[in-house]
């Protein structure tokens, strides 16, 4: 008889990276990362065709190099920070795209209590345990979602002289999670 027991995963934040690209003037990207962020995330054994997954990031956490860029997207024009503390995900459907580790993960996104289904795709890297005997599993996850979909709806002309934000945003996520024991 197979073993079904609920198998829980955390993120190792040290081996992760959560992060974005906007496309700027049309010509260049301009990436940001979010520092805070964290998840649950439960398989049967160690088959992630079947996780739970429920992750969540603080929006006050952005990161994108420029402290006044940072400040105007925690401000009410985006992700309104003082109002809303969480952006959260919750991964219900996965599909298998080919037998190397290729998958497209569906879930909920809720940005500003507002969620929309969005699809992501994912690269599992594998599993390895650590020179401490930890066991790791590393995924590759990119997508690419509509910001006006979540009402981050501002785009107007930048003081810097007419520049214009995309409504496209590219997420590229690399994570590591750990077995809990």
């Amino acid at each position: 008889m197979e073993n079904l027991t609920k198998t829980k995963w955390g993120i190792d934040p040290t081996h992760s990276e959560i992060a974005f690209k906007v496309k700027h003037l049309m010509i260049t990207n301009v990436k940001g990362v979010f520092k805070e962020f964290d998840a649950s995330i439960y398989t049967t054994g160690e088959d992630f065709m079947t996780s739970e997954i429920d992750f969540w990031m603080n929006p006050a956490s952005v990161d994108t190099g420029v402290a006044d860029r940072d400040a105007h997207l925690k401000s009410a024009d985006f992700f309104d920070v003082e109002n809303f503390k969480q952006i959260h995900f919750i991964g219900n459907t996965y599909e298998k795209v080919d037998n190397d580790g290729s998958y497209e993960l569906y879930g909920d996104l809720t940005i500003k209590d507002i969620t929309r289904q969005v699809k992501l795709d994912v690269e599992f890297g594998g599993v390895m345990k650590d020179p401490w005997g930890n066991e790791k599993a590393g995924f590759t996850i990119n997508g690419k979602l509509n910001r006006k979909d979540f009402g981050l709806t501002w785009n107007a002309t930048l003081e810097a002289g007419g520049v214009l934000v995309s409504d496209d945003v590219r997420i590229s996520c690399e994570v590591e999670l750990v077995k809990q024991s």
